[in-house]
């Protein structure tokens, strides 16, 4: 019996009304959220998704602005830039598109943005607080994969979890994400020798390494729920994620299609940031 096709599309639509609302009524109370993005230079790619970010921002009511910037921008240019959203009351959330050019040291661009306003949860105080289960902003991917094993009905409490990948962007806050909600973690990456082994204990088998159909249907314990957080672009040309689908969905009870599932719910976690950024905002001015 083939697995549940996990419905990306409704899903995103379903938590977008949510985020709607939650912004119209910010809105009505003079503090209509603000997402600000910028992109250094001219990767193809990045344009793209500033174009779909921007777009999300109009539909849920988040006021949105885009800078686009040279290649040849400097570091400091940047850092400036920031400094100044970082003083701009109606700017709730800031985005520095990735990849920069080269010569901008990304990490030191990261650290100067107010972490009460970093949205993609990547400044050192939001992931720190994220290791120690402090409330605050979660990284958009991650989130979104939580989010959608939990309107979906998956019970993650008490379930073996397996994460194929450590990057800092998914497998680590991925890995933080499931212990919050008490899975057991296990985290598989390029060095581990017996990945198929521990992939195929996984009731929750989330994978996120960027190399097309690395898990086939033998690394994959029968009836598991399959999240594939990849987006390769091999030589045909065609989007496809880390997983073999049609081999996998096979064996999975559930699985997420590549594309149409948790690339918008990622963007669909920005925005909910970014909501919840103004809110807190609003509250604080209310305070003072």
């Amino acid at each position: 019996m083939s697995a549940q096709v996990i419905n990306g599309k409704e899903l995103v639509s379903s938590i977008r009304e949510e985020i709607r609302s939650d912004a119209a009524a910010l809105t009505a109370q003079g503090n209509q959220p603000g997402l600000v993005v910028v992109i250094v230079g001219e990767d193809a790619a990045s344009q793209v998704y500033v174009r779909n970010k921007a777009k999300a921002c109009d539909d849920v009511g988040i006021y949105s602005e885009v800078h686009r910037l040279p290649e040849n921008t400097t570091q400091q240019e940047l850092i400036a830039l920031i400094h100044k959203f970082n003083s701009d009351s109606r700017i709730n959330g800031i985005l520095v598109q990735s990849p920069l050019p080269k010569h901008i040291n990304e990490e030191a661009v990261v650290d100067e943005i107010d972490p009460l306003k970093d949205v993609d949860c990547f400044h050192p105080v939001n992931v720190g607080n994220l290791m120690i289960g402090k409330d605050g902003m979660k990284p958009c991917t991650p989130h979104g994969v939580i989010e959608i094993l939990k309107r979906t009905g998956v019970e993650i409490a008490g379930k073996h979890a397996v994460v194929v990948g450590r990057s800092n962007i998914v497998g680590k806050p991925m890995a933080m994400l499931l212990l919050r909600e008490h899975a057991t973690v296990s985290v598989v990456h390029s060095r581990t020798p017996n990945m198929e082994e521990i992939t195929k204990q996984a009731d929750i088998l989330v994978v996120a390494v960027g190399k097309a159909h690395l898990i086939k249907a033998h690394h994959v314990k029968p009836g598991a729920v399959v999240i594939d957080v990849g987006m390769n672009r091999p030589a045909d040309g065609k989007l496809t994620g880390d997983v073999d689908f049609e081999a996998v969905k096979e064996i999975a009870s559930a699985i997420t299609p590549v594309p149409g599932c948790v690339g918008p719910m990622t963007i669909t976690m920005l925005l909910r940031n970014t909501v919840d950024a103004a809110g807190l905002a609003a509250k604080a001015n209310v305070s003072v």
